[in-house]
């Protein structure tokens, strides 16, 4: 799990269209944190801090500390809305994390072990079926990525769910025994072997 940037914040007194364009003039994210059966609470936050915090990537699949004076809560970014002419951020909804929360999220697979692969050394190429893999995950374990191996795959082998090691608290989203990736010919190779075929047919 990454480290929990803290995300300083201040209380939206007002709400609405007109007040959320004003936050906005001001240099302002208007934003509101909602879930865990608590009121759902408007804040606006620093736009730059925003905007920083969008460079670094993986926004959406972070979990964040929200501090609005002395009170911090823990949260998952559920919805971004960009400006559809300068993609500038204009509103956040923020999920208040409980204990024990369960929640459906799709988690980053980062692939490993490339160097250990047979069908790679033999100019095998990577086959990407999933960047990413919707999981259940626990709110307070989310991982910031899957890490899959291709260690010993030859070319036409693949990882399937199954083999992967999932961290504590996390499960698929489904019973399927799906593909993440698989070790594939490149053209040139396939050329080759179909080259090598079509002249053992002529031997025989």
């Amino acid at each position: 799990m990454a480290d929990i940037v803290t995300i300083v914040a201040e209380p939206r007194e007002r709400v609405g269209k007109g007040a959320s364009r004003a936050v906005r003039r001001a240099g302002k994210v208007p934003a509101v944190i909602y879930g865990d059966n608590k009121e759902p609470e408007s804040i606006q936050i620093p736009q730059n801090e925003i905007i920083r915090l969008l460079n670094r990537g993986g926004f959406m699949s972070h979990t964040f500390e929200v501090q609005v004076g002395k009170t911090k809560t823990k949260v998952l970014p559920r919805d971004l809305q960009l400006h559809p002419v300068s993609d500038m951020p204009i509103h956040i909804d923020f999920l208040r994390l409980g204990k024990d929360m369960d929640l459906v999220m799709e988690v980053p697979v980062h692939i490993v072990g490339e160097e250990k692969s047979p069908g790679i050394k033999r100019g095998g190429v990577i086959n990407h079926t999933r960047h990413a893999i919707e999981l259940h995950v626990p709110a307070d374990n989310i991982p910031e990525f899957i890490e899959v191996s291709v260690a010993g795959l030859d070319v036409n082998e693949a990882v399937k769910i199954h083999s992967v090691t999932l961290p504590a608290g996390c499960r698929p989203t489904t019973d399927r025994d799906f593909t993440i990736c698989a070790i594939v010919a490149p053209s040139g190779l396939k050329s080759a072997e179909a080259a090598s075929d079509d002249a053992a047919g002529d031997d025989e």
